[in-house]
């Protein structure tokens, strides 16, 4: 069995954007009412948690998310989290982009998505995929193979980390959810990522803290019931 590090990723509080039906891309859009309570509310279940580190989009949403939810924090900056960059879209209502030829593109085949003056798809699932990969193996190596570390960043970022979590193809991220204010959970083994929890807006977070090694002996712990064929977490084949 193979012990490691869990990633929490945080979508951040709804925003006045998300309320009125826009794209915010990276304009710096922030927390409505509703998303201030969603950031404290979250807080209230990352409360006690041992984080090692916790990373953010530099975007303000992401910002406050954190300033509310874990006022104690020292966030550090990561360019890699930064929402995608939608270029001219940015600032637009959902319902007029919903008519350019793009749209279906960016929901039926994203990977081959480029945004008019802006970024393309695939190349936002890149650098968030490399940032959170890079993090975690900063994060085990400074803090052992038990650390739990968080980052905060948006939907579409999420999606891809997770996508790429599962194994699956880009152009199937569109079927991933992450809400406002939601916690999803990844351990990065040797062998392939588990998606531990995914678009949790409710359940309780502490379980998600692996337990302490034993230094000596064998532990009598039973494995889960998939664990053995390569199910769990920390299942090494």
């Amino acid at each position: 069995m193979v012990s490691v590090a869990t990633l929490l990723l945080l979508r951040h509080g709804r925003t006045t954007a998300n309320a009125d039906g826009g794209l915010a891309g990276r304009q710096p859009v922030e927390l409505d009412e509703t998303g201030r309570a969603q950031a404290t509310a979250v807080g209230e279940r990352l409360k006690g948690l041992p984080l090692r580190a916790v990373v953010t989009s530099p975007l303000i949403r992401c910002r406050q998310t954190l300033e509310l939810a874990l006022p104690e924090a020292e966030p550090v900056v990561e360019e890699g989290l930064i929402e995608c960059g939608y270029g001219a879209w940015e600032g637009q209502p959902l319902k007029k982009l919903a008519k350019e030829p793009l749209w279906p593109v960016v929901q039926q085949h994203p990977s081959a998505a480029v945004f008019p003056d802006g970024e393309s798809m695939a190349a936002m699932s890149a650098r968030a995929v490399a940032a959170v990969r890079a993090w975690d193996a900063r994060v085990t190596a400074e803090h052992g193979p038990e650390a739990v570390w968080l980052a905060c960043s948006h939907g579409d970022v999420i999606k891809a980390i997770v996508a790429d979590a599962l194994g699956v193809h880009l152009d199937l991220f569109q079927r991933i959810v992450a809400d406002p204010a939601s916690v999803t959970a990844i351990r990065y083994t040797p062998l392939r990522p588990f998606l531990v929890r995914l678009n949790d807006t409710g359940g309780d977070l502490a379980s998600l803290v692996p337990p302490a090694r034993r230094r000596r002996g064998r532990s009598t712990r039973r494995a889960d019931s998939d664990a053995a064929v390569g199910g769990g977490a920390g299942a090494t084949r």
